[in-house]
């Protein structure tokens, strides 16, 4: 087995997570491809092409963004905006579980311009409102959240703005999300690949002087920029060929991939748990035929329960646990 099969050996070559390196430059990288996973929760939803393929965007973002840290627990991405599409979400556990779901207005989403719509315009489709990523650790840990502004023409340019005025660190984004034609069909796919610079580090033996060193990373923006949706989108063009073809002069390093893979957190315990802290009138409005309806916005399961079953709930003495 060659060191390129090897690398994919465990995860195959879509839904992954590829982290890399480029040595002489000082950076790192994620390489995102996401396949069946981005299909099977676009597939759920009876989205409108726009809203879809933003959303697919989000995925493919963050997953780059998760990859770019340690943590045990669960990183999200939320955009929420006051445009035709009022909100963007997707998580991914540092397992690689991932799940996501937008809200939109199809009235307002019908009246924007079929230009800006094609672009993903962000101020035409989000409108304004905020970015924010959190990390989530669970109860016994500090939540971490950075939140910024909207501020660019496509979620790239939002990412880079969050980057400068949040972290202090210069990082590049490029990212597509469509529907692609596959030996299976027509399907939705979606990438991202994200190169970050390192802190300038003056003692360390071998370095590129300061004036080199903003040139190289000049140098790999202008080289990860040529990187086109079609290569990012591919079925065909394996994800370390894509890096070879884009880094090769360069030295880049591919790591071990992490899979990731389309798992929604919902259950029964959960939901019987929400339905018993809701009131009579509170469960009257989520009657649909007599019966209380309860749906996840992730997966669209859907739960049901007639008033035999409600009492059943209010009856039960012991929460379950989580």
């Amino acid at each position: 087995m060659s060191a390129r099969e090897a690398l994919f050996e465990h995860t195959g070559r879509d839904d992954i997570i590829l982290p890399f390196q480029i040595d002489p430059y000082g950076l790192r990288g994620r390489l995102i491809r996401l396949g069946p996973v981005v299909d099977h929760i676009l597939g759920r939803h009876d989205y409108p092409e726009a809203v879809a393929a933003m959303l697919g965007e989000t995925m493919a973002l963050a997953a780059c963004l998760a990859g770019a840290l340690k943590y045990e627990g669960i990183f999200t991405l939320q955009t929420k905006g006051d445009g035709p599409i009022g909100t963007l979400m997707a998580d991914i556990t540092s397992d690689g579980e991932m799940r996501a779901y937008a809200r939109y207005d199809a009235d307002r989403l019908a009246a924007v311009d079929p230009a800006a719509v094609a672009e993903r315009s962000v101020p035409r489709l989000l409108g304004g409102g905020y970015i924010a990523f959190t990390v989530d650790q669970g109860a016994n840990t500090d939540r971490y959240q950075g939140i910024v502004e909207l501020e660019g023409r496509t979620l790239s340019e939002c990412t880079h703005s969050y980057f400068r005025n949040s972290e202090q660190l210069e990082a590049g984004v490029l990212l597509a999300a469509g529907r692609m034609a596959t030996a299976d069909g027509p399907a939705w796919r979606a990438g991202a690949l994200m190169i970050q610079r390192l802190p300038y580090q003056r003692d360390l033996p071998g370095r590129p002087s300061e004036d080199e060193y903003d040139e190289n990373w000049r140098t790999a923006m202008t080289l990860m920029s040529s990187g086109t949706v079609a290569e990012l989108l591919s079925d065909e063009l394996s994800p370390d060929r894509l890096l070879f073809r884009l880094f090769h002069s360069e030295g880049v390093r591919a790591f071990q991939a992490q899979a990731v893979i389309d798992a929604c957190r919902c259950s029964n315990t959960r939901v019987e748990r929400v339905l018993r802290a809701l009131s009579a009138d509170e469960l009257d409005e989520l009657k649909q035929d007599g019966d209380v309806v309860v749906v996840c916005e992730f997966c669209k399961r859907e739960w049901r329960y007639d008033d035999a079953a409600l009492a059943a709930l209010r009856d039960s003495e012991a929460l379950p646990s989580f």
